[in-house]
């Protein structure tokens, strides 16, 4: 049986993106090109518990982050299919599609006024929350996409996740991070900046964009960030730069096309 470690993504890796993707011997590169990678072939998990959060997503997200949030799975698992086929990569799909459909559950503008949490940890904090209970947490009715202990994360798959989101707008530059909060900050850039485009191949991202369209995403990002930067000045994207980030998310010139 594999180990929780590996299953749940909580392998290891270079937090920077730089080191893993050139300067690591471990991985090296496999491809000089991707290969285009339809969601035919990342399929959404079918799971009682991926159901349950994709309808607890689906009813707290604006259909920009929800569309957001799936482009980030199917891109990831592109990415992951491409340049990282290793064994201590082998986390579940499950796992990365929690993530995926969670990362940005902060950013609602209930929860961006809930806390005085940068929306990453609070997120993070709502996400093990959500993960770990049969039910929404804001409503007594079950989600109705499977009950029990079927629709309940196993503690360490729920704080592998928690994990991921919350380090996900955690771009060191030293240090390490789980491969599944590695998987999630790759294919949540590329989405947000155009960044790592040599990753994805350009049909890859016109099938994905025509599934789950942008609707002006770069614009709508740019606006919540400023937003929680407005709301707290304290906030960890500013990290990222309070008006580079923004403005580099606006210049994403690879996905402009897709607006």
């Amino acid at each position: 049986m594999s180990s929780p470690i590996t299953i749940y993504g909580l392998t290891a890796v270079p937090a920077s993106a730089t080191v893993l993707l050139t300067e690591t011997p471990a991985y090296p590169r496999l491809h000089a090109h991707p290969d285009p990678i339809p969601i035919t072939e990342t399929p959404i998990p079918t799971t009682a518990l991926a159901q349950r959060i994709n309808t607890y997503a689906q009813t707290h997200l604006p259909e920009e982050t929800y569309n957001h949030c799936l482009r980030v799975y199917h891109y990831g698992l592109a990415i992951k299919k491409h340049r990282f086929p290793f064994p201590d990569w082998a986390f579940t799909d499950e796992s990365y599609f929690l993530a995926c459909l969670l990362h940005d559950i902060g950013t609602t503008e209930t929860n961006l006024h809930a806390t005085r949490l940068s929306f990453e940890f609070f997120g993070g904090i709502l996400a093990l929350r959500v993960l770990q209970q049969s039910q929404t947490i804001d409503d007594d009715s079950d989600s109705g996409n499977g009950s029990g202990s079927a629709a309940i994360a196993p503690q360490e798959q729920a704080e592998s996740v928690a994990e991921a989101i919350i380090r996900h707008q955690d771009l060191c530059q030293v240090g390490k991070i789980s491969a599944l909060g590695q998987l999630l900050q790759l294919a949540t850039i590329f989405d947000n900046t155009g960044s790592y485009a040599d990753l994805v191949h350009p049909d890859t991202i016109k099938d994905v964009c025509a599934h789950f369209p942008r609707h002006h995403w770069s614009g709508c990002f740019a606006a919540t960030i400023r937003r929680e930067n407005g709301l707290k000045p304290w906030a960890h994207t500013t990290a990222l730069g309070e008006e580079a980030f923004p403005a580099k998310v606006l210049g994403n010139t690879l996905m402009e096309p897709y607006e």
